[in-house]
């Protein structure tokens, strides 16, 4: 008689756990895309800059998504993943919530912070169960649909924002007569933040299937949650290097690597005055060493198989520059717009938002389903499309960039949606492959966290560090300043692209790798002393 306490494979369970997850991750990417169609207002109300604007969009939020997504993907191996997810979906609302509360740049900041640190909870647990849930011949359709979360996140996050803000501030012109004093950006924050409260109630309903459900492998090995979530998290200091046979070994080692990253962020704060930047993109940096370091002596199973794979190492380094181009052009997309076709917030929030959504929706769910058809006849399959996605990203981002009317640049940008979404699916579904069910989750967050600390950190922030260098030189030559600001984002926006000769280039070596690691995983890992 069929146990109809656990769930089926695809199920009807499976299904109501993918439906309540995409939904999640749109509130996630709402919550983290509404700053970009407010960034004209914060930075005249707080008097920041663009790269002070790349700052808020990519490192305030990416560094601490990054460090804490590590303890979290362990927290998600080890325990109840649907339960995680609600709490982090309820604490990443509020902060968007308080971020509508906000006085000034340093405030607007520790709010990014905690926003962060709550959705670094969501992807990773996602990834896992849902790899338990879905058979690993669909696996990438079923991720780039969830993925597809992202991208509709983004769309609505840029319609509510444009339209809140435009609307407030038409009605409320004098702000001491708008209720409590409330400024548009601060409203758009508000109330956007609400509603994810309320959908943390719902995702609680989520059934939590089996680990390793969909390969029928049963997960042997059992670890306390908070004591392996805790470990993994002192794993982030050179703490858990005292562990080590050869401590003064790794701790020497530590030394010269803190050494490094200090005189490093010590000379780039003189170099760009960006003190925040640094000093927190440095401290996320140090912290990552730190785990990949001690994750060899934590876990030796793990780290072989997520860092002595050359398909897997290969991919978490080349992943990453395809979203250094996308966040980018994400963070600084509706300024581009309003900058260069002298469109209000709320006709790009329209036009950018339903073209993001439906865009990107195409892009990642067709990439999912030709990655893996792909994937049936070519074992490079997934490589091949995610290589393809990148030339494409490329080709369509000049189109919109230099298109002479905004509807030409729209119709491009609708094809750079397609392109620069359809790699994901099949991305993360290789790294999920490509290790063990037990530890999805941490290289699930592994890969976000390169995802975030190279693409995410460093893309908005340096072209909107760019864009403020060759808006000063501009102004030099006599030239206005709305025009000045527009020609620097949109030259600063063409240079990040040439960072994706990177990928391209890294997958085709990868290529010659991938079926030796798929084929050998569950041998090395025997060998390792797995028991499975």
């Amino acid at each position: 008689m069929k146990n109809t306490s656990i769930p089926e494979v695809g199920g009807r369970s499976a299904k109501f756990a993918l439906i309540l997850l995409v939904i999640v991750y749109v509130f996630n990417f709402i919550d983290r895309q509404i700053l970009t169609i407010l960034a004209e207002d914060l930075k005249a109300d707080l008097n920041i800059s663009d790269s002070d604007i790349g700052f808020l969009y990519g490192t305030a939020f990416a560094v601490f998504y990054s460090v804490v997504g590590i303890p979290m993907g362990k927290l998600a191996d080890t325990w109840n993943r649907k339960n995680l997810i609600s709490l982090g979906l309820a604490f990443w609302s509020l902060m968007t919530f308080l971020s509508g509360t906000a006085k000034s740049f340093l405030s607007l900041s520790i709010y990014r912070f905690g926003v962060g640190i709550g959705e670094s909870s969501a992807s990773p647990a996602s990834y896992s169960l849902l790899s338990d849930y879905f058979s690993p011949k669909v696996r990438a359709t079923v991720i780039s649909i969830y993925a597809s979360g992202l991208y509709i996140g983004s769309g609505i996050g840029i319609f509510l924002g444009g339209l809140i803000v435009d609307n407030w501030n038409e009605a409320f012109p004098i702000i001491t007569e708008a209720p409590f004093g409330l400024k548009g950006w601060q409203v758009a924050f508000m109330a956007v933040g609400l509603p994810g409260i309320l959908l943390a109630l719902l995702t609680w309903q989520i059934k939590e299937p089996p680990r390793g459900l969909s390969e029928g492998i049963k997960d042997i090995k059992k670890e306390n949650p908070l004591k392996a979530a805790f470990k993994e998290f002192v794993g982030l200091s050179p703490i858990g290097l005292f562990e080590s046979k050869n401590k003064y070994k790794e701790l020497f080692g530590n030394l010269i690597l803190f050494c490094f990253v200090f005189f490093s962020c010590y000379w780039l704060i003189q170099f760009t005055g960006d003190y925040l930047q640094w000093i927190a993109f440095g401290i996320g940096f140090y912290i990552v060493c730190n785990w990949i370091q001690g994750l060899r002596i934590r876990d030796e199973v793990a780290f072989t198989l997520m860092f002595k794979s050359k398909a897997l190492l290969l991919g978490f380094i080349a992943f990453p520059f395809i979203t250094f181009v996308t966040y980018a052009l994400g963070a600084f997309g509706p300024a581009f717009y309003i900058r260069n076709f002298n469109m209000t917030a709320s006709e790009v929030g329209v036009v950018y938002g339903l073209i993001t959504a439906f865009g990107s929706m195409i892009g990642v769910i067709g990439g999912g389903l030709v990655g893996d058809k792909l994937r049936e006849k070519f074992v490079n399959g997934k490589l091949y499309l995610i290589m393809a996605s990148a030339i494409g990203t490329a080709i369509t981002a000049l189109g919109l960039l230099y298109s002479s009317e905004a509807n030409i640049s729209f119709t491009w940008k609708f094809f750079y949606h397609i392109f620069s979404t359809a790699w994901l699916g099949c991305a993360a579904s290789t790294v999920t492959e490509l290790v063990l069910p037990r530890m999805r989750a941490v290289a699930s967050a592994f890969f976000i966290l390169m995802l975030s600390m190279i693409g995410l950190a460093l893309g908005p922030y340096l072209a909107g560090m760019v864009s403020d260098i060759y808006t000063v030189q501009f102004l030099a030559d006599g030239i206005l300043k709305s025009t000045s600001e527009a020609i620097a984002l949109k030259q600063s926006l063409a240079l990040t692209l040439i960072v994706l000769i990177i990928p391209i280039i890294l997958l085709s070596i990868a290529c010659r790798y991938l079926k030796k690691d798929e084929e050998n995983l569950y041998d090395k890992a025997r060998a390792l002393g797995e028991p499975i």
